[in-house]
């Protein structure tokens, strides 16, 4: 590593991208070197590191970091195949092999919900590390312990399953909020009465178990309160959402309807 900093070029402009920006340039351990994009959307945000739209302009670097959709990003590791860095990928649904064409990879995953509009503390954030050599470890060690204070090794098969883990619960929960809050707006309530409920019921999943902090209806098998809420949905598509997760409620803590 060149004046023993790790130099590291993002190559992406999305959530994750303006993340890992932020957090890496102002880390002394870390040179920023650049920030690759294919169009000019989006690079503007990246205003203190040099950007290109010119795969053939990226720099040498030790580490290529592609956060990208998932769907390119084996098209994109292709493109760096004259590159001698570590090529990782930050994806949680694809395996270790997408970057396999070059002789040094690995995958740096952050498990975090991104948005370039709300601030993050990238020390908090779990980040999930695997890579096909020793050599190549140590240097996602270097970098990941630089970001975050919760490094994982996590393989391949460990991260597909954390992945899907995650969509339960950060997408599906998300989903239940929306459903929440459409109700309330169809019934003139406002939505902020149930922001306290939110954050206690994610602190509680965190310290203890979820699955003995569960309240409500279908854990009681409580069929007044049931169907009285089914009678309440005149959404034909939240009433279904509804009868489906009581089931399964009620199926998990052995009651019955």
């Amino acid at each position: 590593m060149k004046n023993s900093k790790l130099s590291v070029v993002i190559l992406g402009a999305g959530n994750v991208a303006f993340h890992l920006y932020k957090s890496l340039r102002s880390l002394e351990t870390i040179t920023l070197q650049q920030i690759y994009n294919r169009s000019k959307d989006n690079l503007e945000v990246f205003k203190y590191v040099e950007t290109t739209t010119l795969i053939e302009d990226i720099k040498e670097a030790d580490l290529y970091i592609i956060a990208v959709n998932d769907d390119v990003i084996g098209n994109v590791a292709q493109k760096l195949k004259t590159k001698k860095g570590i090529v990782v990928h930050t994806s949680g649904a694809k395996p270790l092999v997408e970057v396999a064409m070059h002789t040094n990879y690995g995958v740096f995953y952050p498990l975090q919900s991104f948005s370039k509009d709300l601030e993050l503390n990238f020390q908090e954030v779990p980040v999930c590390i695997e890579a096909n050599s020793k050599k190549s470890l140590e240097q996602l060690n270097l970098l990941a312990n630089a970001l975050s204070k919760k490094v994982y090794h996590i393989d391949s098969k460990q991260r597909k399953s954390l992945h899907l883990s995650a969509v339960f619960v950060n997408n599906f929960s998300n989903y239940m909020f929306t459903v929440a809050q459409d109700l309330c707006d169809t019934n003139n309530v406002p939505f902020e009465i149930l922001h306290p409920l939110i954050t206690e019921t994610a602190l509680k999943a965190t310290l203890q178990s979820p699955k003995n902090v569960q309240t409500g209806p279908a854990k009681r098998g409580d069929k007044e309160t049931i169907q009285s809420h089914l009678e309440q949905l005149k959404d034909t598509k939240h009433k279904d959402v509804y009868k489906q997760l009581t089931l399964h409620i009620l199926t998990y803590y052995g009651n019955k309807l």
